[in-house]
């Protein structure tokens, strides 16, 4: 609580003297925050004093006063916590009344003062304090001054009203009491005699006053020579006290001229390093003033010479002046002098590279080229005479951009021209050893046609020559690429702020910037390179369709080698077109499947894209086992799947039965899987085996169907009798099933009859099945086991229903092996 709210409170709650405020608290009611109270500790003067506690309430700075209780009143004080931050507490009075006090350090101080007081003026039944920490109600507890500001003054004055006499006022006042024997039993008497001395008191008083009359005129007459002689005084320091001003206004006038000439002499000396460090960046002796007018190039002594005469010019044109400075008139002449020798040093500079580089691009190389050496010079020599010029073409390239533009274009366009006649030379070799003949139709390799309209006539050798020819032609460019890219890098300085200190969103702007660099000089280098590239390959193209297999294998194998970056992306472009054609080229494939024509004349066998893929796998064998297999990997699956499910269509359209078609063609392809184990058509080679076997089955169970007709259909009858509740051995007993009956119908299939119709269903298979596949006795067998099936199923029957008739067939199992045999071998 601030002080003035202390001093509003006892003036305006307590406005009179008889009534002290101690101290105070802010509260506010448990639970009821906004009405907030003064809570008050007060003293109220008399004989005795009486200490109560006041609640005051405040309305628009207006003090109310609420309710009041006699300190006596009060029975316990509840702190709920030993914590010196709890807020409430509790006042057993009249009643339980909670607050809350909304300063915790105003709480600490109003119950420390109401134990304090309780303590000295309530003798009897003291108020209980509990929950409160113990540093409060112990004897020495301070009460914080913020909040005991009043207190003190208090105290003192309870102290003055009520102090007792000591024992000599006690004894002068029983002396005078005995002088006067009435003083009890008449008190008005008494006072009259104390009247009547203290009047005369008083005159005795005025009486020495005036006696000492001459005492007080000497004394005043000493005082007024003391106040002369302090006047005096006075006058002589302020005299002291303007010399000493003078003074200091003299020592800060001198002080004030040291600190000019220091300045003075400080500016001079910072003025005078200042000029010479001026005249030291603009200083260049007049040795390579002389070089820079008449630089000798040609010379070795002469051309370090110019270099370092070039590089003292550079120093001074990029030193670091204060632009103030280069406003002086003998700075810009200086400037304009330096920048005139400049420009004339930097003209001869750019006329002798340029007399080099053109000179240079007639350079034969290292080797001399035969008629049919696939070889491609270099021309390390070229770069060896270049070399030296290095220092001035940075130099150049700091000093003069558009110059050193221009010796870039001169010498790209110059050597440009020797390394097209190079590149032109080995790619013509290369084409040449790769013969074309032009009366040769263009080259088809489509699985979906038959194999007599296949126009591949490359051989294995052939394609392996191809092969060569272009690895050789791939590898004689990288040695001469990457020199010439090395080359370019270190005298061009085209990585020249790669050394300077980037965060690293910087440091890769630069570095692709560096690298975009290198591409455009080295594309500007090697401007043919990429249609001579596309002009050989075509040429292979030419000769072979399964061409983009083993060239995409070369060309991945040199974009992973290359050490140039420009070699690397024109590889990788070509890459990506060979690829696109391998893509086309496998579509081609697909669509041929699909689109397939089978001639209805003859027998069908096995379907021309199934014939085919066996010579396709050899072809793309190479690229298949290269690290670009995966892209053949994924094309032959759809390859497969498409094959799997056009030899079911293409089945439907031919007049041999369609199982047959399936059978030879699922059969023929998954012996071509199994052969060629390619893990990736693993799920493919199962595929084609399952449906081989189903359409086996098919087959056989369509035109084998139950040689034995009549006694099959007999024995359906059997089961039919069985089926309805007659027991089997009971079926011999029904007329139409007897045994009689039975033997009727056995005796209509004797051996040679039955061995006859099984020499006419072979002659049937025969005419069905292709020769090229062999699957003859593969179904005849199937056949077989087929019939013995049958004929055990019957024989069981028998058994079953005429127990012990001594019945059964003509012919026996043995029989019909026999006969299988007999047939297979007379064919």
């Amino acid at each position: 609580m601030t002080s003035a709210t202390i001093r509003d409170l006892q003036n305006y709650a307590f406005n009179n003297k008889e009534e002290i405020l101690i101290s105070s608290c802010k509260v506010s009611k448990y639970l009821k925050k906004k009405k907030v109270s003064f809570l008050c500790l007060v003293n109220e003067l008399g004989v005795p004093s009486t200490i109560s506690i006041i609640q005051v309430k405040q309305n628009d700075k207006v003090f109310k006063r609420k309710r009041s209780w006699a300190l006596a009143e009060l029975k316990s004080v509840d702190g709920h916590s030993e914590s010196p931050d709890t807020p409430e507490f509790d006042l057993h009075l009249d009643k339980v009344y909670r607050w809350v006090a909304l300063i915790p350090q105003e709480r600490q101080a109003f119950i420390q003062n109401l134990w304090k007081f309780s303590l000295k003026y309530i003798l009897h039944d003291q108020p209980v304090f509990k929950n409160i920490p113990k540093l409060w109600i112990t004897e020495g507890s301070t009460i914080p001054e913020k909040f005991n500001s009043d207190l003190i003054p208090l105290e003192h004055e309870l102290v003055e009203d009520f102090q007792v006499n000591n024992e000599k006022e006690q004894e002068d006042l029983k002396k005078l009491m005995s002088g006067c024997e009435f003083a009890i039993s008449n008190a008005e008497a008494f006072m009259e005699v104390l009247a009547r001395d203290l009047s005369l008191l008083d005159g005795e008083n005025i009486h020495c006053v005036l006696a000492s009359e001459d005492q007080v005129e000497a004394l005043m007459d000493h005082l007024e020579l003391a106040l002369n002689e302090v006047g005096r005084l006075e006058n002589q320091l302020n005299e002291y006290d303007d010399i000493l001003c003078h003074v200091k206004d003299t020592m800060e006038k001198m002080e004030y001229k040291n600190s000019t000439l220091s300045t003075a002499n400080l500016n001079n000396q910072r003025l005078m390093k200042e000029l010479e460090n001026l005249i030291n960046k603009l200083d260049l002796s007049s040795e390579h003033q002389r070089i820079l007018e008449d630089a000798d190039f040609t010379t070795t002594k002469g051309l370090s010479q110019a270099i370092e005469a070039a590089n003292a010019l550079k120093v001074i044109l990029n030193s670091d002046i204060d632009q103030s400075l280069l406003h002086m008139a003998a700075v810009q002449e200086q400037k304009k002098k330096f920048d005139k020798l400049k420009d004339k040093f930097s003209r001869n500079i750019c006329r002798q590279l340029n007399n080099l580089f053109i000179h240079f691009g007639n350079h034969k190389g290292e080797l001399e080229k035969s008629g049919d050496n696939l070889s491609l010079p270099q021309h390390s020599g070229v770069h060896k005479e270049l070399s030296p010029y290095s220092e001035l073409i940075h130099w150049i390239k700091v000093m003069d951009k558009k110059m050193y533009g221009s010796l870039k274009e001169v010498y790209t366009s110059s050597m440009g021209k020797l390394y097209d006649r190079d590149l032109k030379n080995i790619f013509s070799v290369a084409r040449e050893k790769i013969a074309v003949n032009v009366n040769v139709v263009s080259p088809t390799t489509i699985i979906g046609l038959d194999r007599d309209q296949w126009t591949l006539e490359t051989s294995t050798k052939d394609r392996e020559k191809y092969d060569t020819v272009l690895e050789q032609v791939l590898t004689q460019l990288e040695p001469v690429f990457l020199q010439e890219q090395q080359f370019c890098l270190k005298f061009f300085q085209l990585d020249a702020l790669h050394n300077t200190e980037q965060d690293a969103t910087a440091s890769r702007k630069i570095e692709k910037q560096i690298e975009e660099d290198i591409r455009n000089m080295m594309s500007s280098l090697f401007t043919c390179l990429k249609p001579e590239l596309d002009y050989l390959i075509n040429h292979i193209k030419k000769q072979d369709n399964f061409y983009c297999m083993y060239v995409l294998v070369r060309l991945n194998q040199h974009v992973m080698s290359a050490q140039s970056s420009f070699l690397s992306n024109t590889f990788g472009s070509l890459l990506i077109e060979v690829k696109r054609s391998l893509d086309q080229f496998m579509q081609q494939q697909i669509e041929s499947i699909k689109e397939c024509k089978i001639s209805k004349k003859y027998k069908c066998g096995i379907l021309p894209y199934v014939s085919n893929i066996e010579i396709f796998a050899e072809n793309a064998n190479c690229l298949l086992k290269s690290d670009r297999g995966a892209d053949l990997e994924k094309w032959y699956t759809r390859l497969v799947d498409t094959m799997l499910e056009y030899i079911s269509i293409h089945a439907n359209d031919h007049k041999t039965p369609s199982q047959v078609i399936k059978m030879e063609n699922y059969h023929h392809l998954y012996s071509l899987l199994s052969q060629l184990k390619i893990s990736v058509l693993d799920s493919q080679r199962k595929e084609a085996k399952q449906k081989y076997n189903d359409a086996l089955t098919a087959y056989v169970t369509l035109y084998f169907g139950r040689p034995l007709e009549k006694l099959n259909t007999f024995f359906e009858g059997v089961q039919a009798r069985v089926a309805s509740g007659i027991k089997a051995s009971e079926v011999s007993y029904q007329l139409a099933f007897n045994k009689q009956e039975l033997r009727k119908v056995i005796n209509q299939y004797p051996g040679s009859q039955v061995k006859k119709g099984l020499e006419a269903l072979y002659k049937k298979v025969e005419k069905h099945l292709s020769e090229e596949e062999n699957l003859l006795q593969v179904v005849w067998r199937a056949m077989q086991e087929e019939f013995i099936r049958q004929y055990k199923t019957l024989e069981d029957l028998i058994h079953q229903c005429y127990p012990g008739s001594m019945i059964c067939l003509e012919f026996t199992i043995d029989d019909i092996l026999t006969f299988f045999s007999d047939i297979a071998q007379s064919h």
